[in-house]
């Protein structure tokens, strides 16, 4: 036996998404992004899934590329932030990664590190974020300087991100898109502006390629709006169980600093699931679990590897019940938004010591 704390995998789940973004963004190349462990999903577990029915793998650095050919991924895979050194190159070429340049002195690195194999890159252009990127004035010059270094492919993509995408009112949306549309220099092959958020709300971004992320596993993009709103289907679920059930006197205070008790008796168990594992310490009042088929609220402070529920009008619950903290009965928006926080960094939080199955 093992700690019942764990994530749980849907397959289905993740090709229904795929499906509904191909619905989303009919014909077009999609890369699926799979930084940041796929978004807590265990890249391990995703990018299997995905392989062959996606045109690339979009990641943050060189080690995330590396786990994807150690793991026997053959797909095609992005550096979405780079290089940050020189000889970063080397390795990109090496492995046959597509690279992102954004800034001047990665062009200068590639143009002084002579290569056997052409890379196939993306330019990224600031159109607004500040973030990374080349203004747009600098554009022709990258392209310059690109088409005469032979160690880079002909095929050089053009992309730029949308910083209050999922905000779809704010007038930043249309600033961006209109100066990206702007781009008149020649030698670009595809372009890419949509992330998850502008897949659904701005068709006319779609372009050449698609970026989903947070809609691939299932989670709503936009703060009013859930994963089932947009038909998208939840892919981790984060599960644990019922290790222990307290029936206590009234008054009884739960947890650190008591700052939880009843006026009548009370019925507590306790879950084997806290921050330590990645579930939030800082939550709203009553932010339900899913046990036996009904909602229980949380009470007391989260700790380190417990927390607890109350089962006082669910008597039948015994230690060993499962427990579902998110996933298909709870959201993770749900819990999201009690915690004051994000879909995006609950499932990046998820600790090492929480098991994949």
């Amino acid at each position: 036996m093992s700690r019942p704390t764990r994530l749980v995998i849907e397959p289905n789940a993740l090709h229904h998404n795929l499906a509904q973004i191909r619905r989303f963004a009919p014909g077009k190349k999609i890369i699926a992004m799979v930084k940041a462990n796929a978004y807590g999903c265990g890249v391990h577990v995703v990018a299997p899934i995905l392989e062959g029915h996606v045109d690339a793998f979009g990641v943050a650095c060189i080690e995330e590329a590396l786990v994807l050919r150690k793991i026997g991924i053959r797909t095609h895979c992005i550096l979405f932030q780079g290089v940050f050194s020189p000889d970063e190159f080397k390795v990109v070429a090496q492995h046959q990664f597509g690279c992102v340049i954004h800034q001047p002195h990665q062009v200068q690195w590639l143009l002084n590190t002579p290569l056997d194999t052409p890379l196939k890159l993306w330019v990224k252009a600031n159109t607004g974020m500040h973030r990374l990127g080349f203004k747009t004035h600098e554009l022709p010059g990258v392209m310059d300087a690109l088409k005469t270094c032979p160690w880079v492919d002909n095929d050089i993509g053009l992309m730029t991100h949308l910083a209050c995408a999922d905000e779809p009112d704010r007038i930043e949306n249309v600033q961006q898109m209109a100066l990206f549309d702007s781009i008149s220099v020649a030698g670009f092959s595809q372009r890419s502006i949509a992330n998850s958020a502008a897949i659904i709300a701005f068709p006319q971004t779609h372009a050449d390629v698609v970026r989903p992320g947070i809609m691939l596993y299932g989670v709503s993009p936009f703060a009013n709006q859930t994963a089932f709103d947009l038909g998208l289907l939840p892919v981790m679920r984060f599960v644990s169980a019922i290790s222990a059930v307290h029936y206590n006197p009234p008054l009884a205070q739960v947890g650190y600093s008591g700052i939880w008790k009843s006026e009548k008796p009370s019925i507590i168990g306790i879950v084997a699931a806290g921050y330590g594992d990645g579930y939030p310490r800082h939550i709203a009042e009553n932010t339900p679990v899913w046990v036996q088929g009904k909602e229980v609220p949380i009470v007391g402070r989260v700790s380190m590897d417990m927390l607890a529920v109350d089962l006082t009008n669910h008597p039948e619950v015994k230690p060993g019940a499962p427990v579902e903290l998110w996933g298909t009965h709870v959201l993770v928006e749900r819990i999201a938004q009690a915690a004051g926080t994000s879909g995006y960094e609950l499932l990046c939080q998820i600790s090492e010591r929480v098991r994949h199955d």
